[in-house]
């Protein structure tokens, strides 16, 4: 059974996705978890502190990607592991709100745009390090640097996420065209 402070996050960040951070009123968030607004103080000391936790709640598993369950061995093995990753525990976050949702975080919520950029320096050591390892064990073999291929991967995924957002595509298609797409860059990598 959810807590009541898991049933605010989960209502809040839905009222969040649907609305930015400013549209959303406290007497909107109180009446949608059919709460009082003392319950709610009991929680929470301001709407500020549930933004702040909202996000945490929200982009926790964005920017804790369990890299090290990835392949170490292969790096076609390794954006394999990634992509299924992203489908199952992202793909269903991605809409025109999520990404809304984000630049609010940006706006409102101190040290959020700290964390995401040590989330993406964490991302990049991940890619560069099995690039780095695929091309030790001859697996690829290319005139780019490792951080140009990582980045290569990495900003196919900021674009492919929102054009599949923009164009409302479905997840085992997003999951196909990015596999695609990969593939026909591993192929150019390869010895």
């Amino acid at each position: 059974m959810i807590n009541t402070k898991e049933h605010i996050l989960n209502v809040s960040l839905k009222l969040f996705m649907q609305n930015s951070y400013k549209e959303v009123t406290l007497k909107e968030i109180v009446k949608q978890t059919g709460m009082s607004k003392g319950a709610f103080y009991h929680y929470f000391e301001s709407k500020e502190q549930l933004f702040i936790e909202v996000i945490n709640f929200a982009f926790s598993s964005v920017m804790e990607v369990p890299y090290s369950n990835f392949s170490k061995k292969s790096f076609y093995q390794f954006y394999h592991d990634y992509i299924n990753y992203f489908i199952n525990e992202e793909a269903s976050k991605l809409t025109v709100n999520y990404i809304s949702l984000t630049f609010d975080a940006l706006k409102f919520v101190p040290g959020f745009q700290k964390k995401l950029l040590e989330s993406q320096q964490g991302q990049m050591k991940a890619w560069k390090d099995i690039i780095q390892a695929a091309r030790e064990q001859g697996e690829i073999n290319s005139p780019m640097k490792d951080e140009e291929i990582a980045r290569m991967f990495i900003y196919s995924i900021d674009g492919f996420g929102l054009h599949s957002v923009l164009e409302q595509a479905d997840i085992e298609d997003i999951r196909n065209s990015l596999l695609t797409l990969w593939n026909s860059f591993y192929e150019e990598l390869k010895v």
